[in-house]
Parts: C-alpha cells; sequence; structure tokens
C-alpha cells in the first residue's frame, strides 16, 4: 500500500487523464496505479493525497471521517475581527450554513513559493492572508466562504490534511508517507466510527471544461468536492 503526498502545482487537474492541453497529474506523478483521494481545484495549489488504498482513499475523501483540512488563502482587503468571527461561527451560503471552522490572519505563509503566474496586483487594494481549518468539504467551499464575508480570495493553498503538510515539498514535488505516518492517518480514521469494505483505489471522475475550470460537472453536493 502507498500513500503519497503532493505539492499540487497551480493550473494542474486533478486527474491523470487528459482531454486538452491543460497540465494533469500525470505531470507530477509517475508512478502506476495511485490515485487522489479527494480532490482540489485547478486554480488551487498545496497538498494532495494519492494513494492505491480503495479503502484509504474513500475515508479520506468522506467529509463524514470529519479529517481536518487547512487552507491558506490570500484575499482581498484586510480582514477585520468582525469578518474573522463570521468565518469561525459558520457562514450562510447557498446550500446551507457552514460548520464552525478555525481562522486567523497570518503575515504571509512560511516558506511560501511564487506562483507563476502571479495574481494580479492592484496598488489601492490590499491583500491578506487568511489561515482556515475545515472539517467539511462542500464545492468551491473557502472562496465561497471568504466572498461571502467580503474577502474574494484571490490564491488558495491546501496546507495540511489531517496529520499531513507541505513541510520540504516544493511545487510538483511528492514523497511516501512513512508507516508510521500512515498509522496516525488510520486512527484518526478510525475514530470516526465508520466502517469501509476493501476496495482498490479507483480514478475520479473527469470535470467538466467550464469559465470555472476543473469544476465538477454535478451542482449537487457530495463528498470533498474542491475548493
Amino acid at each position: 500500500m502507498r500513500l503519497l503526498l503532493l505539492n499540487k502545482p497551480f493550473q494542474v487537474l486533478t486527474r491523470f487523464s487528459r482531454a486538452d492541453e491543460r497540465r494533469t497529474l500525470a505531470d507530477c506523478v509517475t508512478a502506476p496505479g495511485l490515485y487522489p483521494a479527494g480532490r482540489l481545484d485547478y486554480d488551487s495549489e498545496g497538498l494532495l493525497l494519492l494513494t492505491d488504498d480503495g479503502i484509504l482513499q474513500a475515508q479520506i475523501s468522506d467529509p463524514r471521517h470529519a479529517l481536518q483540512k487547512t487552507y491558506w488563502a490570500q484575499v482581498e482587503g484586510a480582514p477585520t475581527p468582525a469578518q474573522l468571527a463570521k468565518l469561525r461561527a459558520g457562514v450562510l451560503l447557498p446550500d446551507g450554513l457552514t460548520r464552525p471552522a478555525g481562522a486567523k490572519t497570518l503575515l504571509e505563509p512560511p516558506n511560501l513559493w511564487t506562483r507563476d503566474p502571479p495574481i494580479r496586483y492592484r496598488a489601492q487594494i490590499p491583500t491578506g492572508w487568511l489561515e482556515l481549518s475545515l472539517r467539511e468539504g462542500r464545492n468551491r467551499q473557502v472562496r465561497r466562504m471568504t466572498a461571502a464575508v467580503g474577502l474574494p480570495t484571490l490564491r488558495l493553498i491546501r496546507a495540511s490534511i489531517g496529520p499531513f503538510d507541505l513541510t520540504g515539498l516544493a511545487p510538483g514535488d511528492s514523497r511516501d508517507a512513512s508507516p508510521g505516518e500512515i498509522a496516525t492517518l488510520r486512527t484518526l480514521l478510525s475514530a470516526s466510527g465508520r466502517p469501509a469494505s476493501a476496495r482498490p483505489a479507483s480514478p475520479p471522475r473527469a470535470p467538466a471544461r467550464s469559465s470555472g475550470a476543473g469544476r465538477p460537472s454535478s451542482g449537487k453536493r457530495g463528498p470533498d468536492r474542491p475548493r
């Protein structure tokens, strides 16, 4: 069994099959038989887990296991205490109220790399960084939450999933999880008490091409939808 940690670069689709000119996971990962456990938007960066274990893939992807995921969001505007309080309490979105979340400001994420291309710079509009920690996975949730409180997201990086983070991983880099790390992950997942049946890992369904590149074609809520 393998569990791979990948720092997914900006503008890479979370799938291996190539339907057009856009980059895919095949440009970053050459090992056979690995599939992503969950998604990360085409226009988002950061940590993605891949595995050949179907049980583990399903457990990581299923928000009912409440595996915490942490994001760094560069937003338009300077976050205020009132906006942070709204994010922490839960934000009302068209598909319902979000669960309470961890939210705090950052001067800048540690060891931050330069994005290519960079975000659009506006001299008259300040930007700030937020760290958000969630235990659910709705479609583009972080972006919708920050927009709802008046802080549109300009850049989004997933910093951690459960016990794993981006330490030592440049964009496009990957590493295998150690046996000890996998054991820690299984302990966190088993705490939810949801059994899973053995099955091989499987590829995600290909998202439809649209103006929101990398989004799934269905608007229905499902497990671990991309952000």
